[in-house]
C-alpha cells in the first residue's frame, strides 16, 4: 500500500490514501496543518505500515518528525528522479516535482536552472518540489501520482531494474534517517567544548579578534623571522617571509612547512591547527549548531555526485579528532561506534571477482594481508604502507613517486581487480559514463572537455582525458561503496531495537545512541545488517568479507 504525502508552500499538507484506507471523520486530507497531518500519518502508519510517497523527504518529512512521527519506509520522488535522470545521462536536469511531472506527460518542463547534483549551497530552490511550476489545476499529490507511475515505467526499462529498485529504496530510507538524525541530534557536551576552547585558545574574544593563544603564536612567528611583521593567516605573507630568509617554498601548506628546518615552522604549524579550530569549530560554531547539548546539522543524502552524503553547514562530516571528546552519551546510555574496515578495496574485490584478492579480503586488516601477498614475506609497517599506496593508486589513478611501480606489481598479482578500474578509466578517457553496482551513473564530461579533447592542444587534451579517466576510475568504486552504505543504513534503521537510534553517519562509519543495556543487541544488529547488505548488493554468494567492528563507548574519542 502507498500513501502520498506532500507539504505545500504554505506549510499545510495534502495526503492521498487508497480507497481502502479509513479517512478522518470529517474526511479531510487536504490543507492539513502539520500537527493534524502528523496525527493522521501516525494512525495510518500504525494501522497499515504503508510505503509513504514524498515528493522530497528533506522538505516534507521534518515537520512530521517535529510532531513525534516516524515512518517505516518511503519513496523519495526527487532522489529517484535524479538517479533515473543520471542513468539516462541527464544529470543537470531539474528533479523538481514540476519538471518531473512535465516530463512524465511529454511536455516541456518549466524554466529550469542547470545545476550540478554535487554543488551545495544554502539555497535549494532548484529542488523546491512545491514551486509554482505546477499547472494551477494540478495539486502536488496529483503530480506525485503521475511522477510515481512514470518512474516505475522507466525503471522497468533498465537493464537491471531490480538493482535500481534496491538503490531507490535504500536512498529513500537514507533520506528518512538523515532527517531523523538532524532532529535527534548528536549528543554533544557544550560545556566540555567550551572548556577545551578556553584551554587551547584562551578566553573568548570578540568576533574578528585573535584569541590569546593565537596572538602569542603570531608573535613567536614574527620573532622567528627577525621581528618583521608576518600574517600567519595569509599564505602569501608566510611565503614572502621564508623568501626573505633565502628559503623558497611553493605554498604555506602544512605538508610543505613540515619539510622546512626553520624556527618559525613549529609555531606556524601550531597556529594553523588552532586557527582552523577557532574558525571552523570555535565559539561561534558552538552557538549556531549545538542546542540542548545536541549537534543538529542538516544532512544532504547523495549530496556528492558519487552518492556520498554532504551536509549543509556545520561541517557535520568533518568532526576533528580533538573534538570527539565532546561527543558523549547521555547518562545511562552509550554510543555504539562502527567503522567499515577498508570498505572501498573490499568493494573493488566484490565488483571485480578477483579470487586472489578475495583471499586477501578475508583478513580484518586487508592492507597487511595485501602486503604479504605482494611482497611474499611477513609484512612490516612499511610494507603495509606501500601496499596501501598500491591499492589507492589503482582506485585513484596515482602514479607519482613509487606509486607507478607498486601499481604495476599489484596489476601482476591481481589482474582482474586492476583491470576493472582501468576499464572504467578508459571509458572516462573516451568520454563515456560508468555505473556503480546498483546503477548510480557518472556524469558525462562537459562540452568544453569534449572540445578540448577533440580538437585542442594535444598535451592539454591528453591531460584532460587522463583527469576524467581518474574520475571514472574511482567513481565505480566510490559510488558502489555508497550503494553498500545506503543499503546498510536502510537495513539498520529498520532493525535497531527501540529506543536505540542512529545519530551520526560519515561515509563508512555509523554511531548509534542507545541505553547501555541494549549495546550488545545493537552490535548484533550491526553484524546482521552487514551480512544482509552484502548479500543484497553483491548477491548471496558474495565471498568478500566486509568487517565492521563495533565498540560501545561513553565518549566518541574512546572508540578505536
Amino acid at each position: 500500500m502507498r500513501i502520498i504525502v506532500a507539504r505545500q508552500s504554505d506549510g499545510t499538507y495534502l495526503l492521498r490514501p487508497p480507497p481502502s484506507v479509513r479517512t478522518p471523520p470529517n474526511g479531510s486530507t487536504t490543507g492539513l496543518p502539520a500537527a493534524d497531518a502528523a496525527e493522521l500519518v501516525r494512525t495510518w502508519e500504525t494501522e497499515h505500515a504503508p510505503r509513504w510517497v514524498f515528493p522530497r523527504v528533506e522538505h516534507d518529512y521534518p515537520p512530521l518528525v517535529a510532531h513525534g512521527v516516524r515512518v517505516g519506509r518511503c519513496l523519495d520522488l526527487a532522489l529517484t528522479e535524479y538517479l533515473l535522470l543520471a542513468h539516462a545521462g541527464r544529470h543537470r536536469e531539474s528533479r523538481s516535482l514540476a519538471a518531473a511531472h512535465a516530463r512524465a506527460l511529454g511536455l516541456p518542463p518549466p524554466t529550469e536552472t542547470a545545476s550540478d547534483h554535487h554543488d551545495l549551497d544554502d539555497d535549494f530552490t532548484l529542488f523546491d518540489v512545491h514551486s509554482s511550476g505546477l499547472p494551477p489545476d494540478v495539486s502536488p499529490v496529483e503530480a506525485a501520482e503521475v511522477v510515481l507511475t512514470d518512474q516505475e515505467r522507466r525503471m522497468r526499462q533498465l537493464d537491471h531494474p531490480d538493482r535500481m529498485r534496491l538503490l531507490v529504496t535504500a536512498e529513500s530510507a537514507s533520506a528518512l534517517a538523515a532527517v531523523e538524525m538532524s532532529a535527534d541530534g548528536l549528543p554533544w557536551r557544550a560545556d566540555v567544548h567550551r572548556a577545551l576552547l578556553t584551554d587551547l585558545l584562551g578566553p573568548r574574544v570578540a568576533a574578528g579578534q585573535r584569541p590569546r593563544r593565537l596572538t602569542e603564536l603570531a608573535e613567536r612567528v614574527a620573532a622567528a623571522f627577525g621581528g618583521r611583521p608576518v600574517n600567519p593567516d595569509h599564505p602569501g605573507s608566510v611565503v614572502r617571509a621564508f623568501r626573505r630568509e633565502g628559503i623558497e617554498v611553493p605554498s604555506a601548506r602544512t605538508h610543505v612547512l613540515r619539510r622546512i628546518d626553520h624556527p618559525a615552522v613549529a609555531p606556524l604549524l601550531e597556529y594553523k591547527e588552532l586557527a582552523r579550530l577557532h574558525s571552523a569549530h570555535g565559539w561561534a560554531w558552538l552557538d549556531q549548531w549545538v542546542r540542548d547539548d545536541r549537534f543538529r546539522p542538516v544532512y544532504v543524502v547523495g549530496g556528492v555526485v558519487s552518492g556520498r552524503w554532504a551536509s549543509r553547514g556545520g561541517g557535520a562530516l568533518q568532526i576533528p579528532k580533538m573534538l570527539r571528546g565532546c561527543v558523549r552519551a547521555d547518562p545511562g546510555w552509550t554510543l555504539v561506534v562502527a567503522d567499515a574496515a577498508q570498505l572501498e578495496p573490499r568493494v573493488l574485490t566484490a565488483l571485480s571477482g578477483d579470487r586472489a584478492l578475495v583471499e586477501v579480503s578475508a583478513s580484518a586488516d586487508l592492507y597487511s594481508s595485501l602486503a604479504g601477498a605482494l611482497f611474499g614475506r611477513a609484512p612490516t609497517d612499511d610494507d603495509r604502507a606501500r601496499a596501501k599506496i598500491a591499492m589507492l593508486s589503482a582506485m585513484y589513478g596515482g602514479t607519482a613517486g613509487e606509486a607507478a611501480a607498486l601499481l604495476a606489481l599489484l596489476r601482476r598479482r591481481f589482474p582482474r581487480a586492476v583491470s576493472y578500474v582501468e576499464r572504467a578509466a578508459r571509458e572516462g578517457e573516451s568520454g563515456g559514463v560508468v555505473r556503480s553496482r546498483l546503477g548510480r551513473t557518472s556524469p558525462p564530461p562537459s562540452d568544453a572537455w569534449r572540445a578540448l579533447t577533440g580538437a585542442g592542444d594535444e598535451t592539454d587534451a591528453r591531460r584532460a582525458a587522463r583527469d576524467w579517466g581518474r574520475f571514472t576510475r574511482n567513481f565505480v568504486v566510490q559510488a558502489s561503496a555508497a550503494d553498500w552504505t545506503a543499503v546498510l543504513l536502510a537495513t539498520l534503521r529498520r532493525t535497531l531495537p527501540a529506543p536505540a537510534h542512529l545519530v551520526f553517519f560519515q561515509h563508512d562509519e555509523v554511531l548509534v545512541h542507545c541505553p547501555a543495556e541494549l549495546a550488545p543487541q545493537v552490535v548484533r544488529c550491526l553484524d546482521d545488517a552487514v551480512r544482509r547488505t552484502t548479500a543484497l548488493v553483491f548477491g548471496p554468494a558474495c565471498p568478500v568479507r566486509f568487517p565492521m567492528p563495533a565498540t560501545a563507548v561513553r565518549v566518541y574519542a574512546d572508540a578505536p
